[in-house]
């Protein structure tokens, strides 16, 4: 099965200028706790609200601090064309539950979720995902 056939179409995206309040509120409306920063139809970061959490409030940050000052620039990402067992293998990797969907052009046509994987194939892929997520370690780690 290819990534499109299950991921979801309908992404929010932030942009680096915006303030952390207003991406929080965004994340809060499609009840996500990540979402891809982009400018115009690039993508430059994500922002979590584990991001917003450690990186701002806990540094004292203000509700009005750019997003750009606490989103991660680094952006994992699959492609729309790519297997669901191997975009589930590469979550458990990295560790990452959910992850921008691009076309070959590298343009945001979507977002893919563990609930998304979980729907296919009896959720096997997303059963090995999650084991390899829960692993400790990762890109948002405190350790």
């Amino acid at each position: 099965m290819r990534v499109a056939e299950v991921m979801t179409r309908d992404v929010r995206v932030a942009r680096p200028d915006q303030s952390i309040q207003e991406a929080a509120r965004m994340m809060a409306d499609v009840d996500a706790g990540i979402m891809p920063v982009g400018e115009g139809d690039r993508l430059v970061g994500m922002i979590t609200d584990r991001d917003i959490a450690v990186r701002a409030v806990a540094e004292g940050k203000g509700p009005q601090t750019q997003v750009r000052e606490v989103m991660s620039p680094e952006v994992k990402y699959c492609f729309e064309d790519e297997d669901t067992d191997a975009v589930a293998r590469n979550m458990a990797e990295i560790q990452v539950r959910r992850l921008p969907v691009v076309n070959r052009d590298k343009r945001l046509v979507g977002i893919v979720a563990l609930g998304d994987l979980a729907v296919m194939e009896g959720g096997r892929a997303a059963g090995e995902a999650v084991s390899g997520i829960s692993q400790p370690g990762g890109q948002h780690s405190q350790h």
